[in-house]
């Protein structure tokens, strides 16, 4: 019979209850730390500086960003988080992106050499 600081897990092994509360308790310390890792990284990508160059290429050709989420069959909030750089498009969109626009698709991207 198992002591009342004793519990049963899965039937096969006793554990002292203390043991198993801190079990759980590290475990959701495993989790909590990896989320605010996840959060630290996902603060640090908004705060580079801009990947693309959607909107600029838009104004000068004269086009919207609803002309382009028309054009492409996007959700124009969709393409609004590309033209402020919030989120990017996936290569075969800008590929779609540059072909629309008659760039070269390098002309959507910002270059990272150092001019």
């Amino acid at each position: 019979m198992p002591s009342p600081a004793s519990t049963v897990v899965g039937g096969i092994f006793s554990f002292p209850l203390i043991q198993l509360i801190e079990l759980c308790f590290s475990a959701y310390s495993i989790i909590m730390s990896i989320r605010i890792i996840n959060f630290a990284f996902k603060i640090n990508f908004m705060l580079m500086t801009d990947l693309n160059r959607i909107k600029v290429i838009l104004v000068e050709k004269k086009r919207t960003n609803k002309w382009l989420a028309e054009e492409l069959g996007k959700d124009p909030a969709t393409v609004s988080k590309w033209c402020t750089n919030t989120s990017q498009p996936d290569i075969y969109t800008f590929a779609k992106i540059a072909n629309l626009l008659e760039v070269d698709i390098r002309d959507l991207l910002i270059s990272t050499k150092k001019s």
